[in-house]
């Protein structure tokens, strides 16, 4: 299935795209003139802009946070703990062999345009997922389906050959290679969601402009102003609308934590999801206010390094890099948020597992494996560019700072010359994607608690790898797993994959693992509850009483 590029007529009154904007992926180009709004019943500061709506192509948490509203799978998330819960699908069978689902459809669900959603509207959403000309940074997400990874390499051109068909109009068929304890959770994942047949074949890239625009969440998509907001309206078509209780939900793109904090403590904003949204040198104090709501999350902050270029080529210049990272020194004088160093990629909270510890500091062993390499010293490395996003180019800010240490760590342990390469995101995103980078600043958000999230995205062909690493070895060890029934054995061979990334080949060097916070007056908001996913469905949120500042 190719992605038809059809141009799409007239933008609707009251909305206009800038020049700049012409050029770029159709989810970017929304915007609205009006200099003035009405007020939103909710205020959630989102982060930096997002880059695509469109579930399929959205990468970063805040693309995801505004598609999840939007667009939604057979399951979707409980607020409390962002377990998967009944969404499209009303209930589900598995057999025996836990290979085969059957979903059943709700008779209730439609579109927000009126029309019913059907098993082939799930149908042709996986399959535009799983189709490469989609580019689908998560198609992998896909791929325990009997054959969705052929499929998307081209392998096996057959649509009709994946594991998944329509038995009816609301009955839908899904054969797995091997059972998959998290699938359910999967089915709940943007990837995984509904998408307008009906609007994307019209309108090609550029459906998400489409008005009205077909969604089949508990939001509809009022405009999105870029620089400025998106702006979500409850959908009255939404088959659980009765429980949907705010009408007009703002997602406000600021990336400062300045300026975030500063709508927040001014009442123009009700909730900061993120930590990094928040001044770390405030967070000492902040920490003990009663609207600081800190939790457990399964993240990790780490740092990619580019293999397809020398000197990082060898695994002993990327080995002596992450050996000389001072992780302690880095959680308690600059994230100063109950950041915990990170010997591995896996969080120690994951479920089925049992965190590794595989990197330490060690400076001298460093130096010798650079002395190894051909550099003692650093002599004859070129300078390496260490690439890292801000908004507005902010060097306050704590992705900054981290650069900034490691930049100093880097030179002083190693004699090593380190070039800072500051972008904005949305910029920061493709030249990561093009592997346009020597080291980059990365971190990661489980997709469900499950470490198979962390150590896929290393496998070869993961959309989401951007290293230019691919080891068969590595990808056996996660073929294995997921082909394992016995817990155990299945743990110990994650935990060898794991190893032999970060150990061996040092593919990615672990620098913390990330602590959850969110901002919000309890005697304000209510149905918004932390958990390990940071995943905090919209529809479940309540406001308890009005901000007398808006």
């Amino acid at each position: 299935m190719s992605r038809g590029r059809r141009t799409f007529g007239r933008w609707p009154e009251g909305w206009c795209v800038p020049r700049a904007a012409l050029g770029l992926a159709a989810g970017a180009l929304l915007t609205a003139c009006s200099p003035s709004l009405p007020p939103a019943d909710l205020v959630v500061i989102n982060g930096a802009e997002p880059e695509s709506l469109d579930p399929a192509l959205a990468l970063s948490v805040e693309d995801l946070r505004v598609t999840l509203p939007l667009f939604e799978g057979l399951t979707r998330n409980h607020p409390v703990d962002a377990s998967p819960i009944p969404g499209l699908a009303e209930s589900w069978t598995l057999s025996p062999d836990g290979r085969t689902y059957t979903f059943k459809i709700r008779t209730n669900a439609t579109w927000s345009t009126g029309e019913p959603i059907t098993a082939a509207d799930v149908l042709y959403s996986w399959r535009r997922a799983l189709d490469p000309a989609t580019g689908a940074g998560y198609a992998s997400q896909l791929f325990f389906l009997e054959n969705a990874e052929a499929f998307h390499l081209g392998k096996l051109p057959d649509p009709d050959a994946l594991g998944v068909r329509a038995l009816g109009s609301h009955r839908l068929e899904v054969r797995l290679t091997h059972p998959t304890p998290f699938f359910l959770d999967l089915c709940a994942f943007p990837t995984l969601a509904v998408v307008p047949r009906q609007a994307i074949e019209a309108h090609g890239d550029h459906w998400i402009r489409a008005r009205p625009l077909p969604v089949s969440g508990p939001y509809q998509l009022d405009f999105w102003r870029l620089n400025d907001r998106v702006r979500l309206r409850r959908n009255p078509h939404y088959w659980d609308r009765a429980q949907t209780a705010l009408e007009v939900v703002d997602l406000l793109t600021v990336g400062n934590p300045a300026t975030a904090f500063n709508l927040y403590e001014t009442g123009q904003a009700d909730v900061i999801w993120d930590r990094s949204l928040v001044p770390a040198e405030l967070l000492d104090r902040l920490r003990a206010r009663p609207d600081a709501h800190p939790f457990d999350l399964l993240a990790v902050y780490f740092i990619r390094c580019n293999t397809t270029r020398a000197p990082l080529d060898d695994p002993r210049v990327r080995r002596a890099l992450s050996l000389t990272i001072d992780r302690q020194r880095i959680v308690e004088r600059i994230t100063r948020g109950g950041e915990k160093p990170a010997g591995g990629l896996v969080p120690p909270a994951t479920a089925h597992y049992e965190a590794g510890d595989h990197v330490r500091f060690d400076p001298a062993a460093g130096r010798r494996l650079l002395a190894e390499a051909g550099y003692p010293q650093g002599a004859g490395l070129r300078p390496l560019r260490y690439l890292f996003w801000t908004t507005g180019g902010g060097t306050g800010q704590e992705h900054a700072k981290v650069a900034v240490e490691l930049k100093h760590i880097w030179e002083t342990e190693l004699g090593l010359r380190i070039e800072l390469d500051n972008r904005e995101k949305r910029v920061f995103i493709a030249a990561q994607r093009q592997l346009d980078y020597d080291l980059s600043q990365s971190s990661w958000v489980a997709d469900y608690n499950d470490p198979n999230t962390f150590l896929e995205l290393f496998g070869s062909g993961n959309g989401n790898n951007r290293t230019g690493w691919a080891s068969p070895r590595y990808d056996a060890w996660l073929r294995a797993a997921q082909a394992e029934a016995v817990a155990s054995a299945r743990r110990d061979l994650l935990a060898q994959a794991e190893r032999f990334l970060i150990a061996e080949e040092a593919v990615v060097a672990p620098v913390y693992f990330s602590s959850g916070f969110m901002f919000f007056r309890p005697d304000r908001i209510g149905g918004l509850h932390p958990n390990a996913l940071d995943v905090h469905p919209l529809n479940a949120i309540r406001r308890l009483r009005s901000n007398p500042t808006r």
